[in-house]
């Protein structure tokens, strides 16, 4: 079942969430246009992009991308510079893509909750390993960049 408690996942049944309001309940509202097709490609591609230079630091510092694994290293390069957090900030740009995509506009009040959960269930376990792991370094980065952007 740890598989299962995976950003990816959760992301996934959010953008499903999304998808069957659309479907199923758009109750005639829409944002449909050309503008927000564009937006909605920029937010999901520039949200992959985050996730993939992300993934490329992990490898690069041969370090787990694992969320509830303990890392070897402590990655503060690359995009690691802007934010401490851009694979979630990619998710949360895609979510927020797809939703454009699928014009379920009722389903943005998904977004801060998707925020909400990344945060309660992933970063803040996350940190705190990161805390009890590289005390001294994880303070110095916590101080100058932000937990998202």
């Amino acid at each position: 079942m740890r598989w299962i408690d995976v950003p990816p996942v959760w992301l996934i049944a959010f953008a499903a969430l999304a998808w069957a309001q659309a479907r199923y309940m758009a109750l005639g509202l829409s944002l449909e246009s050309g503008l927000t097709d564009l937006l909605s490609g920029v937010l999901i591609g520039g949200g992959a992009l985050m996730a993939v230079l992300a993934i490329v630091e992990f490898r690069r510092h041969k370090t787990t991308v694992i969320p509830h694994e303990t890392p070897t290293a402590m990655v503060q390069t690359g995009i690691y510079k802007r934010s401490r957090n851009p694979i979630y900030v990619g998710d949360v740009l895609i979510l927020a893509g797809l939703i454009l995509r699928f014009d379920a506009v009722l389903s943005l009040v998904l977004v801060p909750v998707f925020v909400w959960v990344l945060e309660r269930r992933f970063i803040l376990p996350e940190e705190d390993r990161l805390r009890r792991q590289f005390r001294t370094d994880f303070a110095r980065y916590e101080r100058k960049t932000r937990r998202w952007i």
